[in-house]
C-alpha cells in the first residue's frame, strides 16, 4: 500500500509521541512481564529501536534498492526471532536508570531528523537498501504494535493514533495478501470463527 511522505511522517510522529507518553506511565514496573520472554524494560527497549534504527540507517546510505516495500522488509526479517529478543534486552539495558527519559530524548532527536528528510533517501537496513519512504512505515508499524503491547502490559487502553493505525493496518493488509492470508484475516475481522491459534501475517 502506498502512502504519501507527509502521511508517513505524520503517522510516525504520532506513533512515536504515543510511545513516549505510555513509557512515562510505567513507573516502577520495568521488571514486570512485558511480552513473551521480555520484561517491560526489554519491550520498551525493543520498541525504542523503531526510532534508533531510523537514526542509524540514515547515517548509512545505500547504493541500490534491495527491498522494495514494507511488506517485503517484514518477510525478509520474519525468521530472526532469537536475535530480535536479544537486541530487545540489550536495548532495554541501554536505556539506563531512567528508561522513560531516555525514550523521550531519543524521540526528540529522531522526529526532527525525519522532518528534515523528503523520503527519497536510500538507506541501508538490516536486510539491504531501501528508500526511506518504504522503510519508515515499518517503524510506524513497530511503534504502533509494541506500544499497544506495552499499554496492555500496563493495563492501559491501547489507543493507537488514527494515523499510525491506518499505516500499520495497511502493512498488515499487504502482508496478508502477499502471504495468501487475506481470507482468514477478513473472516476474523468480520466476526467469523477465529483463525487457528498463533495466526499471524508476519
Amino acid at each position: 500500500m502506498d502512502f504519501s511522505w507527509d502521511d508517513s511522517r505524520r503517522a510516525f510522529t504520532d506513533a512515536a509521541e504515543w510511545f513516549v507518553r505510555i513509557s512515562t506511565l510505567v513507573g516502577d514496573r520495568w521488571d514486570q512481564p512485558g511480552l513473551g520472554g521480555w520484561d517491560i524494560r526489554a519491550l520498551v527497549g525493543h520498541t525504542s529501536r523503531a526510532l534508533l534504527t531510523v537514526e542509524s540507517y540514515l547515517s548509512r546510505p545505500a547504493t541500490a534498492v534491495e527491498v522494495a516495500s514494507a511488506a517485503e522488509y517484514f518477510r525478509a526479517t520474519s525468521a530472526s526471532g532469537p536475535a530480535v529478543e536479544a537486541r530487545g534486552r540489550d536495548a532495554g539495558t541501554a536505556l539506563g536508570a531512567d528508561p522513560a527519559g531516555a525514550v523521550a530524548e531519543i524521540a526528540a532527536r529522531v522526529i526532527p531528523l525525519i522532518d528534515a528528510q523528503d523520503g527519497s533517501e536510500l538507506v541501508t537496513t538490516i536486510v539491504g537498501g531501501m528508500w526511506l519512504r518504504d522503510y519508515l512505515p515499518t517503524r510506524t508499524f513497530e511503534l504502533a504494535i509494541h506500544t499497544a503491547d506495552l499499554a496492555k502490559a500496563l493495563g492501559l487502553p491501547a489507543d493507537v493514533p488514527d494515523t499510525a493505525a491506518t499505516q500499520a493496518l495497511g502493512v498488515v493488509a499487504d502482508l496478508a495478501i502477499a502471504g495468501g492470508l487475506a481470507a482468514p484475516l477478513l473472516l476474523a475481522a468480520t466476526g467469523r470463527p477465529g483463525p487457528p491459534p498463533g495466526f499471524s501475517v508476519l
